[in-house]
């Protein structure tokens, strides 16, 4: 009588060594890519810091438009600067010294917040801020702009100027802006507007105060672009990853499947 055959031991230990390594490979496949995927889920650039650098443009104009209409019909916005609408000449003064105060306090948490850029980036934006406060902190005179005051006005203006050089990544698949190229673009436009305010200030033209909004207005807005470009490219790379972990974790179940299966 012919006796059924069964698989001996050999058999089945082989079996089971194909399916062995495939759960094995399954679960270290998935628990390394899950824990990467929850460290690079968060934005290098936080909600708040991207707030907070929204929050010092819209400050500083809204301060100046405010400050500047309160003051008496003498008052010019094209040719005294915003450091006369917080001196002792300016009427309600506490309204753009306040406005100083809560820019620097921003430019401050921006530059904290702002991890995706090196650290001298974000050290320069943070003196940029203790700069901003010390021009608040130190109102001009009605007969003129001291000498503590002028070195806080060039600080600002020029570690501004310099801050995007430091914020230039050579990083594959990043925003134009944040590239070498862009940020020396930017470089030479904040060093042209810069230029521009110095020779102003030192002429006393007639377009000192224009010149001075403009150049602010403009520098202030640039910590918001970087940070919003970095968080678009963070939130893309994201995107991928978890694409990429949903089909590597497709493409290995799918042959235990297969070798599990006992004839």
């Amino acid at each position: 009588m012919t006796q059924l055959a069964r698989p001996g031991p050999a058999r089945n230990r082989s079996g089971l060594d194909h399916v062995r390594p495939g759960r094995a490979s399954v679960t270290s496949d998935l628990l390394p890519a899950d824990r990467s995927g929850l460290l690079r889920a968060g934005q290098p650039v936080p909600g708040w810091a991207v707030g907070t650098a929204l929050l010092a443009p819209v400050v500083l104009v809204g301060g100046w438009l405010i400050a500047g209409a309160l003051q008496p019909a003498s008052y010019s916005p094209m040719r005294q600067t915003m450091s006369v609408l917080a001196g002792h000449s300016g009427t309600d003064r506490w309204v753009m010294t306040a406005a100083l105060l809560l820019v620097g306090s921003c430019q401050i948490a921006t530059g904290a917040g702002l991890t995706a850029v090196r650290m001298p980036a974000r050290i320069l934006l943070i003196l940029t801020g203790l700069s901003t406060l010390g021009i608040a902190a130190t109102p001009e005179p009605a007969t003129g702009p001291t000498s503590r005051h002028l070195a806080f006005a060039v600080s600002c203006v020029v570690t501004t100027a310099v801050w995007p050089v430091l914020v230039a990544r050579r990083a594959p698949a990043q925003p134009w802006i944040v590239s070498v190229y862009g940020c020396a673009t930017v470089t030479v436009i904040f060093a042209g507007l810069s230029c521009w305010l110095l020779i102003a200030a030192r002429d006393g033209g007639g377009d000192l105060g224009m010149v001075e909004r403009l150049t602010s207005a403009v520098q202030a807005l640039f910590p918001l672009v970087v940070a919003l470009a970095l968080r678009q490219t963070a939130g893309r790379r994201n995107q991928g990853q978890r694409g990429q972990e949903r089909s590597g974790h497709w493409q290995a179940v799918m042959p235990v499947g297969r070798k599990g299966t006992v004839p």
